[in-house]
């Protein structure tokens, strides 16, 4: 059993995916929280301890797995019957692959190698990470238990400025309709409220 829930900022959807997994812990299933998100500064060191202060106050038992990259292969290890896992977020784990993927480049000794080297940190990296999603999808299709995935919804704004952003964006977005096609339910929440858009 596959669930997407999206939601922008502030939205309620990691709480509205974690009311999920407390309906499957009543049913005796055993929680895994599969954190995606990296500690690199302190503005996200925040957002992060707000999260753990939040399910230190609830009433599920959490295996707490960190894993920014490699969530394909840990799903395949953690999925199994009895077992519902949260995954929070899918678009922490976009951003890890896309940054993991481009390397900063060595200077350029002709104006012939920048342009090669701009093209290859353009292409391969989104190259990479396609392979990546095709691979993630393709997983979803096999894995046992009940896999309950968090996802911002991005293109509900103002078309970002910047290439990398719009990339980003536009990456997010497919990513989300790639999961969506082959999740057995979808839920927008907004403002707190959940919205389904696909019910098994």
């Amino acid at each position: 059993m596959i669930h997407l829930v999206l939601g922008g900022a502030r939205s309620g959807k990691s709480r509205y995916g974690e009311a999920l997994v407390r309906q499957y812990t009543a049913l005796g299933f055993d929680a895994c929280y599969l954190a995606t998100a990296q500690a690199l500064d302190a503005e996200m060191s925040s957002r992060i301890r707000l999260h753990q202060d939040g399910r230190a106050k609830d009433d599920i038992d959490w295996q707490l797995v960190e894993e920014p990259l490699a969530l394909t292969a840990k799903l395949k290890h953690l999925a199994k019957p009895g077992r519902v896992i949260l995954v929070d977020c899918l678009t922490f784990w976009l951003t890890n692959q896309l940054l993991a993927q481009s390397p900063e480049a060595e200077p350029a000794s002709t104006e012939s190698d920048f342009a090669l080297d701009f093209a290859r940190s353009r292409h391969e990296p989104l190259e990479h990470w396609r392979q990546q999603r095709a691979d993630f999808i393709q997983t979803l299709s096999i894995l046992e238990g009940v896999v309950i995935l968090i996802s911002n919804e991005v293109g509900s704004g103002i078309v970002p400025l910047g290439e990398l952003s719009r990339q980003f964006v536009d990456e997010a977005g497919w990513l989300n309709q790639a999961v969506a096609e082959v999740a057995d339910n979808v839920t927008l929440v907004v403002a707190g409220l959940p919205l389904v858009l696909k019910s098994s």
